[in-house]
């Protein structure tokens, strides 16, 4: 992983392979390792002749752990995205996020539309816009002393989650209330990138694909056959689609 710091907090990143750029960006309480390492997508995407760029967004994996609410709007987490690919020099770049990062996508692709090729919003649909809750749930659970501290199913399972990623827990308490910032549909209907919207058949978490990609101008659905949130994120079907996608792009 390599490190850069422009009008912001310490970020991670990893910068690999050659040929068209791919910005990466993961979900909560998880990072580049975890999200995209760990399940393949970046030997797919770099065996598929990708430069992948990928990012451990601020508060998770090696970049700066902050612990205000305000650190964490959605808009700070795409500029830091932004600064990114203006630090490696790259003008314009296809860009996935998958959960919290298909919000920071979706987010850069409003401030930023210049930087986006194609948008890839992953394991997120109309929880973009009207929220998926819980957040209160999920900050106590990261808050408490351990996990059989820790109340509410939602909560424990991402506290277990957090644990498991070896996560800094009150960076993340501060990030889950910060970054579920609704997106307006006005907004999101003025993105004119190419978009996929993907998420899978059994996520209780994304909300709705279709109706996402009905606001979107042109956006199409990829539904990740009997995944849930979590299992969808490795799955072979997840990635034929996006690879079928991009290569549409082309």
């Amino acid at each position: 992983m390599q490190h850069f710091s422009a009008a912001g907090p310490d970020i991670a990143y990893l910068d690999t392979g050659s040929g068209a750029p791919i910005l990466l960006i993961h979900g909560f309480g998880s990072s580049v390792a975890v999200n995209w390492e760990a399940t393949g997508w970046i030997r797919t995407l770099t065996e598929a002749g990708r430069r992948v760029i990928a990012m451990d967004v601020r508060g998770h994996g090696q970049s700066a752990k902050l612990y205000e609410v305000a650190a964490y709007k959605p808009a700070l987490m795409a500029d830091d995205a932004a600064l990114l690919l203006d630090h490696l020099g790259i003008a314009s770049a296809d860009v996935m996020g998958y959960s919290m990062g298909g919000r920071i996508a979706a987010t850069l692709a409003v401030r930023h539309p210049e930087k986006i090729n194609a948008l890839i919003i992953a394991g997120m649909g109309m929880g973009l816009v009207e929220g998926i809750g819980h957040d209160e749930e999920i900050a106590a659970a990261l808050k408490a002393p351990t996990l059989e501290d820790a109340i509410g199913e939602v909560g424990r399972r991402y506290r277990k989650f957090a644990e498991l990623t070896h996560s800094d827990l009150q960076a993340l308490a501060a990030c889950i209330i910060g970054q579920r910032e609704p997106l307006k549909v006005a907004d999101l209907a003025e993105i004119h990138a190419p978009t996929l919207v993907a998420v899978g058949t059994r996520d209780d978490v994304a909300g709705s694909a279709h109706r996402l990609a009905a606001i979107i101008p042109g956006a199409e659905v990829l539904d990740i056959p009997n995944r849930d949130h979590m299992l969808a994120v490795g799955d072979r079907t997840y990635k034929a689609g996006v690879l079928a996608f991009l290569s549409r792009q082309d």
